[in-house]
């Protein structure tokens, strides 16, 4: 599609997303309430555009897909969210993602098409993805083109930017993602998140481990209500050791587990 149509689309978007969500859904960025500008349109537009024509060149189906919302450089991260992408039979690439609700510890499920995704005052307008094998396309593929209902199964709306990796209480979106390619992956024996990070452990995915000193927990606890850190066994927690699902540990663990290929970047 050309970027003149993506442009017309976006004003339309903008207008919808104002009114869907108009200061709280967020995910890997800022919970800032700002307007987007004419110059994040476009730029969200352009990327959206560019990724949708690379995917499409890939010839993939299903891919896991992630933004840089925020600056995670000093946690030595390039990437802040990650969705579950998909071709749909019409051609058009959609994203299943969770998003927090801005001053609470409430997150959603959304399908949003990849200029929704994209149009966000983000850190870096870059995308990143990786294509799974073709076996875990097909099974990630039935999932999001089947029933609401297997999509929310997993989905837990207590939310925790920093949840623990191997817990229940709290869910990111990252974790969501991942849990639910577990659950697509098993669709007849995994049932529940507990069984998804089994499923997780076997296969070797391990979380990124974040170095929080003390006042930087209390600091974020008191601070942000989307924010905690009680799901966290107290012998890391208190020895500042934070486990929690990561983009950048995903991209990594995916090729090492014989379940997708390296990262592919796209950067305006």
């Amino acid at each position: 599609m050309r970027l003149a149509n993506w442009a017309a689309i976006a004003a339309i978007t903008v207008v919808v997303a104002l009114l869907l969500f108009p200061l709280h859904a967020h995910a890997g960025r800022s919970c800032e309430s700002r307007k987007p500008t004419p110059d994040v349109i476009t730029r969200g537009m352009q990327l959206a555009e560019r990724t949708s024509a690379a995917l499409d060149a890939s010839g993939a189906r299903a891919v896991l897909l992630a933004r840089a919302g925020q600056d995670l450089q000093r946690h030595g991260l390039q990437y802040s969210h990650l969705g579950l992408a998909y071709k749909t039979k019409d051609g058009a690439w959609r994203v299943v993602h969770k998003l927090n609700h801005c001053g609470t510890a409430v997150a959603t499920l959304y399908r949003q098409g990849l200029g929704e995704f994209f149009l966000d005052d983000l850190w870096r307008h870059e995308a990143a993805w990786e294509i799974p094998t073709p076996a875990v396309q097909a099974q990630l593929l039935a999932l999001l083109q089947g029933p609401s209902a297997d999509i929310l199964r997993l989905n837990t709306p207590a939310y925790s930017i920093v949840s623990y990796a191997w817990g229940q209480k709290y869910q990111q979106s990252n974790q969501w993602a991942i849990e639910t390619l577990a659950a697509a992956m098993e669709p007849a024996t995994i049932r529940s998140r507990a069984q998804a990070q089994a499923w997780l452990q076997f296969k070797g995915y391990e979380p990124t481990t974040l170095r929080l000193g003390a006042l930087t927990r209390l600091g974020g606890r008191l601070s942000s209500a989307n924010v905690a850190f009680d799901d966290h066994p107290n012998e890391k927690r208190f020895n500042d050791r934070i486990e929690t699902v990561t983009v950048d540990s995903v991209f990594a663990w995916l090729p090492r587990a014989g379940l997708g290929s390296q990262p592919v970047r796209l950067k305006l």
